[in-house]
């Protein structure tokens, strides 16, 4: 099937609540790379998702809130964290457009060993800071484990006004309602709902990590093709579909 279309809200009910989370002070840099390159990355059963011949490299750091399981309340401490993923965009025999994540740093152990041992999601455990001051968000980072070690950088953007009409782009990049990853062998899908995301224009104003190389991705030269900073929304994930 083709792909299904970009929106800017879930096209499908995620199901029943499984975990809802905050993402807040989310800055989204990105760089296109030839789908080619990208494609044995990805799990059995997704191909890149591509616009205009080109699909794309995340780097999105930003600050989880209260995790909460089932519909129970968010834990304000174990379930809120800085966190920066690497990620890649993929899309199924079903047309579902989803992320696949390479790999996740957050800075609250607890959740890191949860995701890891029951989610199956590469996460790993680094020191993590997000300061904002005005305009200015800074986030820091670097890996404690597993390797390798150290890996990590510092991420500045200077956030701009809010976009009336984002774009195509922006909306390929930030309009995905679900992960593709492997569960027990086989495809699995992750739903997820949240609102449309408010996004703002944003300078990159300093950019140094090694986060995306320690991902086994192809290295990314130059300025990013895309700078985006959100304020955040509340999300809510559905149960994992295979």
């Amino acid at each position: 099937m083709e792909p299904e279309q970009v929106t800017d809200t879930a096209p499908r009910p995620a199901g029943r609540t499984v975990f809802t989370q905050g993402w807040r002070d989310v800055t989204f840099l990105h760089w296109a790379v030839d789908p080619a390159l990208v494609a044995p990355l990805l799990p059995a059963g997704t191909r890149p998702d591509v616009l205009d011949g080109a699909t794309y490299v995340g780097l999105i750091p930003f600050r989880m809130r209260r995790i909460g399981v089932l519909g129970a309340p968010g834990l304000p401490w174990a379930g809120s964290f800085a966190e920066t993923n690497v990620r890649l965009y993929s899309t199924d025999d079903a047309g579902r457009r989803g992320v696949v994540f390479r790999s996740l740093d957050a800075d609250r152990l607890l959740p890191v060993l949860a995701a890891r041992w029951v989610a199956g999601l590469p996460y790993c455990w680094a020191r993590m800071r997000v300061r904002r001051d005005g305009d200015l968000v800074t986030y820091t980072s670097r890996r404690r484990w597993p390797g390798p070690r150290g890996a990590g950088g510092r991420v500045v953007v200077r956030v701009g006004n809010r976009l009336a009409d984002p774009g195509s782009l922006a909306g390929f990049l930030t309009g995905r309602w679900g992960l593709h990853q492997t569960a027990a062998g086989r495809l699995a899908y992750w739903p997820n709902e949240h609102p449309a995301w408010p996004l703002h224009a944003a300078e990159l104003v300093a950019c140094e990590q090694d986060l995306v190389p320690a991902a086994g991705l192809p290295r990314v030269d130059g300025a990013p093709d895309s700078v985006l900073f959100s304020p955040g929304v509340d999300v809510r994930f559905g149960p994992r579909l295979r």
